[in-house]
């Protein structure tokens, strides 16, 4: 995580002004989004499936 903090420059420097600024310019945008249970379900059904034992 800390490296995505890093990446989008949000590590524990960052005033809490820019923080917010980086929420809302996210929350403009529209994602496709599912059930939480199932996007977890189908994640954790994810893991492994393309390691070859």
């Amino acid at each position: 995580m800390e490296c995505v903090r890093r990446l989008i420059g949000l590590d524990r420097g960052t005033s809490v002004a820019k923080k917010l600024a980086a929420i809302r310019a996210a929350a403009k945008h529209h994602f496709p989004t599912g059930d939480i249970g199932s996007m977890l379900r189908e994640i954790k059904r994810g893991y492994g499936s393309d390691v070859q034992p």
